[in-house]
């Protein structure tokens, strides 16, 4: 027979655990949520207390109290890309650091997928959202109706209505392309990752500038997904066209692991046939064979300055651009 909900045990309440561990419903708050250091042994009676009697602190209660559920939200194209997974949690320790922790959740870079988290969190009561959009200016106004402050982060181009952090992709590019060209490369093609917008990315836009202001021709572009197999179909495309340049500026680095498969498997030595300078600095680029290259975003830096933008004073809206810095590795020749 089932026991019936009047003879279950009653759940046990911050008061019931502060009379056991002999000390005031307060105390027990500074220990269970963080907020104030008490002495070892005071801490030691509470948590005891805790665990003797079961108790799990009430978030519903907590947030009507403070008016904040101390919880945020992050949305990426994709958790499986260790760029966008180490930003995620990069913003994760950021905010931490003020005491609120982060959901994270993926749209698969996909624009409705996008809008379906971003209501999925907003309908948690997040007290704000960082936004990885597919797009340059996402539509965010049913935000806006919901009150909830966002910020776009790694957005590069900036929109005036919105707090936004990203890197410098027309320096990070030209950072690419001189080295390249300090080399002695003077065949210089960009393999490049495709926006859901069909916007033109930065990345690009630095390679032509970097090359017109060199002197230099531009070499072949190839285009894919920011993927793996995005950079593997496109060099296979180089490839089977007899278009592989002298040097490539791949603009992801999981592109540019596909990039070195094709490579290998077609029988080119990198960098001794091509050169290879990559773009984003993730853990793909330092574990590839040979060790790409790469132009390096600072998301520490990054997610700092977004979570500030978030939950800092009240300030007019920012555009935050920070700049990438050069990971020698050895797929350039160095």
């Amino acid at each position: 027979m089932s026991r019936s909900s009047s003879s279950s045990p009653s759940r046990a309440t911050r008061n019931d655990v502060a009379k056991l561990a002999g000390v005031s419903p307060a105390v027990v708050s500074y220990v269970v949520n963080g907020t104030k250091r008490v002495g070892p042994d005071t801490e030691e009676r509470v948590r005891d207390a805790v665990a003797k009697l079961g108790y799990r602190a009430n978030p519903s209660a907590r947030a009507l109290r403070l008016g904040s559920t101390e919880m945020l939200g992050i949305v990426t194209p994709t958790t499986t890309n260790p760029y966008f997974a180490q930003l995620a949690h990069e913003v994760e320790a950021a905010a931490a650091k003020r005491g609120y922790m982060v959901i994270t959740s993926s749209s698969d870079s996909s624009i409705a997928t996008e809008r379906v988290q971003l209501e999925q969190l907003a309908g948690r009561l997040v007290d704000g959202i960082f936004l990885c959009s597919t797009v340059f200016e996402p539509d965010l106004r049913n935000l806006d109706i919901a009150g909830i402050p966002i910020v776009l982060l790694n957005n590069s181009a900036g929109v005036p209505t919105r707090d936004s952090v990203g890197v410098d992709l027309l320096h990070g590019a030209h950072l690419a392309v001189e080295h390249l060209a300090e080399h002695g490369y003077d065949d210089i093609g960009i393999v490049i990752g495709g926006t859901t917008g069909d916007e033109e990315d930065g990345r690009e836009t630095g390679w032509r500038e970097s090359l017109e202001r060199l002197g230099l021709t531009p070499g072949p572009i190839a285009r894919g997904s920011f993927t793996p197999d995005g950079g593997y179909e496109a060099m296979r495309r180089l490839i089977r066209s007899d278009a592989v340049p002298r040097a490539l500026f791949v603009s992801s680095d999981q592109m540019g692991r596909g990039v070195l498969k094709a490579a290998h498997e077609a029988g080119l030595r990198i960098p001794e046939d091509v050169a290879i300078v990559s773009f984003d600095g993730s853990l793909d680029a330092a574990y590839s064979w040979p060790t790409l290259t790469t132009v390096a975003q600072p998301l520490a830096e990054m997610a700092e300055a977004a979570v500030e933008a978030l939950l800092g004073p009240p300030h007019e809206r920012v555009h935050m651009v920070v700049e990438a810095h050069l990971v020698i590795g050895r797929s350039c020749g160095c």
